[in-house]
């Protein structure tokens, strides 16, 4: 899963600046929409690793979690180093980027690891579908809902409606959750909305520290990590840090795709699709996501989600376009609106483009 982190802009399609991995003029919008869907497609398989790692090698959610983390930690390092090699100009100091905002790198990282964390327990006890549904659902509704308390954002008709159609999706969830998916729905549902806040967390802190504009996207993710590989450690290792190695190449193949492929490859092409894609088309394509989690779910783990459940599902997602469509109309609304005329000196003005599970 995916947060956007540095300049204020989830999933749900929040304003964001644009993240400078790649000029826009360099990547088609096509190329940008495919790079979505390949990083979407990548984060739905994220939860099956982990659902594979407790099978063969005997780890638990924190343990799992920090492997992700320290592998693509290291990843995302040496994409750093071959940005800052290639695009100087364009690609900020990782020291630069804590030392602008301390506070928000470790509550990001803090964030970051409770999120991924109950998102593999509740996989664990609810099962994939479930876990990836609720998250990827409550997420951005409790985003919203979070943003008009405590930011003062508006939302339109289209939020309102993605709040009521998250709310009722998730009741039915609960209702209808069985043991067809989980071992423990209810407690898999419990662990997912805590992920989701974690995820509301980290999203609604960079969407009030952009607003300083201090740091870029990428930068702040790989600070995050950092900070969060450093928070899972005494945790894992309380639970069992080390996997059972009976299956040695099988674990460790395992470890090292959790953390290239759902986490630095993911995370590296879905900053630089966003080059040149809009932030409400990013959110659409972004529901690749939680189909590829229900497909695998049902195909690989053989998950079986009632009407009830599947209902649910389908009114969580909802809500997510809800969102996009809010987002949609927001943006229309200001290109809208006249710029007011700089009559006392000159003005620059910097438009939100557009990120950040």
């Amino acid at each position: 899963m995916a947060v956007w982190v540095a300049h204020g802009r989830d999933r749900a399609g929040n304003h964001s600046r644009r993240p400078q991995l790649q000029s826009s003029s360099a990547l088609s919008v096509r190329q940008g929409v495919l790079y979505v869907a390949i990083a979407a497609t990548a984060w739905g398989t994220g939860g099956a690793v982990a659902a594979e790692l407790y099978d063969v090698g005997g780890i638990g959610p924190v343990s799992v979690s920090f492997w992700r983390f320290l592998t693509g930690l290291g990843l995302l390092l040496t994409a750093h180093l071959v940005r800052r090699t290639r695009r100087p100009e364009t690609a900020l100091s990782l020291r630069a980027t804590y030392a602008a905002n301390p506070r928000r790198a470790l509550v990001t990282g803090l964030g970051l690891a409770v999120y991924q964390t109950a998102y593999f327990a509740s996989v664990q006890q609810a099962g994939l579908t479930v876990a990836t549904v609720v998250t990827l659902g409550s997420g951005p509704v409790l985003v919203a809902v979070g943003a008009r308390l405590t930011l003062g954002e508006r939302t339109g008709a289209a939020g309102t409606a993605a709040v009521v159609s998250g709310v009722i999706g998730l009741v039915l969830l609960m209702g209808g959750a069985d043991g067809s998916t989980g071992p423990a729905p209810l407690l898999g549902i419990g662990y997912a909305l805590l992920s989701a806040a974690g995820y509301a967390g980290v999203t609604l802190l960079g969407r009030f520290t952009g607003r300083k504009n201090a740091g870029g996207a990428f930068e702040a993710t790989v600070t995050g990590f950092a900070v969060g590989t450093v928070c899972l450690l005494p945790m894992a290792l309380l639970e069992g840090l080390l996997p059972d190695m009976e299956r040695a190449a099988w674990t460790l193949g395992l470890i090292l795709y959790v953390g290239a492929v759902p986490t630095a490859l993911a995370y590296t092409l879905f900053f630089v699709g966003l080059g040149a894609v809009r932030a409400t088309t990013a959110s659409v394509v972004a529901l690749v996501e939680p189909l590829t989690a229900a497909v695998i779910g049902v195909l690989v783990f053989d998950e079986r989600p009632n009407a009830v459940v599947l209902t649910g599902t389908a009114l969580l997602l909802f809500a997510v376009l809800f969102l996009t469509l809010d987002e949609g109309a927001a943006r229309a609304a200001t290109h809208r609106t006249p710029a007011p005329r700089a009559d006392h000196g000159r003005h620059t003005s910097h438009p939100a483009t557009q990120t950040k599970d």
